[in-house]
């Protein structure tokens, strides 16, 4: 530092590179009193990193790709808003004016078009379910009053999700059954409502219009209360299984679980508080129950079914657990899956291609398959990666070519029968005609989440671990040969690990102990003249870029290029490398892939026109009897299959807790443990229903459909509660069991069936809707309508016989039943 005139001065040296001239002018060395220059011994220009990748959209050949990656747990909408901000601003205010980025993918068309059918799906249930109530009470006041449950429970749902800092997704949202939200409070408002024609018939309307009917609305709601807050909390235990998921599954259905379930609990709080306060508002005067056409239809065919029943108790219980037994063995020849492949409007097809392709002939074969893939009617764009990104985040070769392919909108395509799974085969087999080409059929978000799932790129696959890769190829060759011929396995080929041409360069310990040369400086050698070595940096304003020394490339085109490099001895000469090294072709690793620690070999698969669990069934019985391994060696089936499995095992743990918690809960509520187990007879009657609703449908079993099972069993529960709470109410009347059995049937028609016919009309739109993201919603919605038809039948004229046949200590019989 130097002082001047009271100031201060910095003294800085400089001496940074900022042009290709500077360079140029860097010594080297002198000799004999005459400066050697950078620029008398090489030549100095602007190139690039050898190249490992290139992308291509359609007919250009090579474009710039960028890929904006989400961090885990934030919300996508919001993401993708500033996203396409940040873009607009890079376009306008910073790139110059002939260069633009343009987007390829947005994951937002694929959210608009799921939202739009859960949107659709929600609002023809809230529809259906509001004009089933309305059909059933008669009155717009009830009708008002439940419905009012609807938009009250959906926002309490939300708020609490925002509380827990999750957003509702496409399976929380496509899957929330109104019809279960707000049977509790039709229970409640049927029975006020009951409970108050009863007193308008008694007194006269005149006088009932000026009582003050608190008190009745207080004791009635009080009754009713302690029915619904216990089939409410019966309901989100049963959710309990579904909490408990893990993984995939958990992240996919967890959301549900929380929605659905403080949906419930909204639900509860306002038919325990809020419906009571309307009910003494709206019903104030000129409560009457109309005779209604419908119900009197409900009336007369289930106590003529019940009639019938209950008078060949024998013949209808043995029949009905005769039909249960046959139903539950069926289920054994249900297709099972993991999940239904969601329909994301784009396919993403890889193709692996020999490992010793260079790149500019992948380039050329990735261009003729774009080409084809254009030539169908249904695509959009098509878009390549060849090998990998420069910063190797996705370390794949150049023989690896990935394609999105952008398919149009269903209702775009041309006019012809055709599935995204048809589409799939057309292509594949006008790909095939190229020899030696391995290829794989995915999307692009699914193909991600099995690639995270598996450790490799495949919807499924078997794993083969152990220590030799040679060993590996071998036994890998072995285990595709196994399952090439099972049904239903398409895409087969094998995550090679071996196959990439090298030349090797072998040093001699003793010839570079003789002449004086580290094995570090040959290979320092080898490194900067073939593949370029770093020496300074160059900066241009806020930017640096590396300077890198590489002999020009017809100083590094073969072998004998190789072995003429001229490598520093200790002493300060230099000699040739091929006085101390040797040099030969072999085909080596390419990748060596590790798990748990372990090496492994990948032989990947997926599973198209067939079940999952029939597929890796067979796939596994043929390995196991063709794949012999040594010690050392292990076998390991992952993707979709370990999910499933996972998922499987899980349900296996947590269903029967679930079912001990509810009858701890039905304990509490009826006192005795014969009442509580009785309750739980109900449930295999939902299950007969959803069995069948899968075999009728052609629908694997598969989570979705699993958690529609869980569903029911709450439901099913509920409607036990209701039947065994009046019957016992009825016999403390002192009424013979029979009669109180048959008034109690009578009585709970109307709110037993309303409810199911509510719980499964409000599905309806889910179980028949084609839309995408339609798929994950569908398996749930198809079990729990089919549960629910079978449920609500048998409940009403089976169940009563099973309530008999345990009290039958009872029995004051009537002379006449009919």
């Amino acid at each position: 530092m130097i002082e001047r005139n009271a100031q201060a001065y910095v003294v800085r040296g400089i001496g940074l590179l900022t042009s290709i001239q500077d360079i140029e002018n860097i010594l080297i060395e002198e000799v004999g009193g005459n400066p050697v220059l950078v620029k008398n011994v090489a030549e100095v220009a602007e190139s690039n990193l050898p190249r490992v990748g290139q992308v291509g959209l359609d007919t250009n050949d090579d474009v710039v790709e960028g890929i904006v990656v989400m961090r885990k747990g934030e919300n996508p909408s919001e993401i993708l808003g500033r996203v396409k901000a940040k873009i607009e601003e890079l376009n306008t205010q910073v790139l110059p004016s002939d260069v633009k980025m343009v987007t390829f993918y947005d994951r937002d068309n694929l959210i608009e078009f799921c939202t739009q059918t859960v949107l659709h799906n929600l609002t023809e249930g809230i529809v259906l379910v509001t004009v089933i109530v309305f059909l059933f009470m008669a009155d717009w006041r009830t009708t008002l009053i439940v419905s009012i449950i609807i938009p009250l429970a959906l926002l309490f749902a939300f708020m609490c999700l925002k509380l827990r800092g999750m957003s509702a997704n496409l399976l929380s949202m496509g899957a929330v059954d109104f019809g279960i939200i707000i049977d509790g409070a039709v229970v409640m408002v049927e029975g006020i409502f009951v409970s108050l024609d009863h007193l308008a018939h008694r007194v006269g309307m005149d006088r009932y219009n000026r009582m003050a009917k608190l008190g009745l609305i207080r004791k009635t709601g009080g009754e009713l209360g302690k029915a619904v807050f216990f089939s409410k909390l019966i309901i989100i235990t049963a959710l309990l299984p579904i909490f408990s998921f893990e993984k995939v599954e958990g992240k996919m259905f967890s959301p549900l679980a929380w929605t659905l379930g403080f949906a419930l609990l909204g639900a509860l709080l306002f038919t325990l508080t809020l419906v009571p306060v309307l009910c003494s508002i709206l019903l104030r005067k000129n409560v009457r129950e109309r005779n209604n056409p419908i119900v009197n239809f409900f009336n007369w065919i289930v106590m003529a079914g019940f009639g019938w029943c209950y008078r060949h108790r024998r013949i209808s219980l043995v029949g009905a657990i005769a039909f249960m037994i046959a139903t539950f063995f069926s289920s054994s020849m249900l297709g099972t899956e993991f999940l239904p492949q969601l329909n994301e409007g784009a396919l993403w097809v890889t193709a692996e291609l020999p490992m010793s392709m260079s790149l500019p002939e992948s380039v050329d074969m990735a261009k003729t398959i774009r080409r084809d893939l254009n030539t169908f009617p249904e695509v959009k764009q098509v878009l390549s990666q060849v090998g990998r990104s420069n910063d190797g985040t996705d370390p794949n070769g150049f023989y690896f070519c990935q394609f999105q392919v952008d398919l149009k909108p269903k209702e775009e395509w041309p006019e012809r029968e055709m599935s995204t799974e048809q589409l799939t085969d057309e292509m594949d087999a006008k790909l095939k005609n190229y020899a030696g080409v391995l290829y794989n059929y995915s999307q692009p978000i699914i193909d991600n989440v099995a690639e995270a799932v598996a450790g490799y790129k495949a919807s499924n696959g078997i794993k083969i671990f152990g220590p030799d890769v040679y060993e590996l190829e071998k036994y890998a060759n072995q285990a595709m040969d196994a399952v090439r011929d099972v049904d239903g396995i398409k895409d087969l080929g094998i995550i090679r690990n071996v196959g990439q041409p090298e030349i090797s360069v072998l040093f001699h310990d003793h010839k570079m102990a003789l002449y004086g040369v580290s094995t570090a400086d040959a290979q320092a050698v080898i490194e900067m003249a073939i593949g370029g070595k770093t020496a300074s940096i160059l900066y241009e304003g806020e930017r640096k870029f590396d300077i890198r020394v590489r002999f020009l490339p017809e100083y590094r085109k073969s072998e004998d290029d190789i072995m003429r490099l001229m490598v520093p001895t200790m002493s300060g000469g230099k000699i040739p490398l091929k006085e101390i090294a040797t040099i030969r072709q072999i085909t080596g690793p390419a990748f060596i892939y590790r798990d748990l620690n372990k090496r492994f070999i990948g032989v990947k698969f997926s599973v198209r026109g067939r079940d999952l669990g029939g597929t890796i069934a067979e796939a596994q019985q043929q390995v196991l009897q063709k794949l012999q391994t040594a010690k050392g060696y292990s076998v390991e089936w992952v993707g979709e299959f370990e999910n499933q499995v996972r998922a499987t095992e899980r349900l296996g743990q947590v269903v029967p807790i679930s079912i001990a918690a509810i009858f701890v809960i039905l304990f509490i509520t009826f006192g005795n443990a014969k009442d509580a187990g009785l309750v739980l007879f109900n449930v295999p009657f939902a299950l007969i229903g959803g069995i069948l609703a899968l075999h009728v449908t052609g629908m694997n079993f598969g989570i979705s459909a699993g958690v529609g099972f869980i569903a029911l069993f709450g439901i099913c529960v509920q409607n036990g509660v209701i039947l065994i709470s009046v019957f016992n109410h009825n016999r403390k009347e002192r009424m013979p069991l029979d009669e109180a059995i048959r008034e109690g049937v009578r009585s709970r028609i109307r709110p037993v069936v309303m409810t199911a016919l509510m719980a499964a009309i409000g599905l309806l739109p889910a179980a028949v809707s084609t839309g995408i993201g339609s798929e994950t919603q569908k398996p749930l919605a198809i079990v729990v309508i089919g549960g629910l038809i079978t449920a609500t039948v048998l409940t009403l004229l089976i169940f009563p016989i099973i309530y008999r046949l345990f009290n039958r200590h009872h029995i004051h019989r009537l002379s006449d039943l009919d």
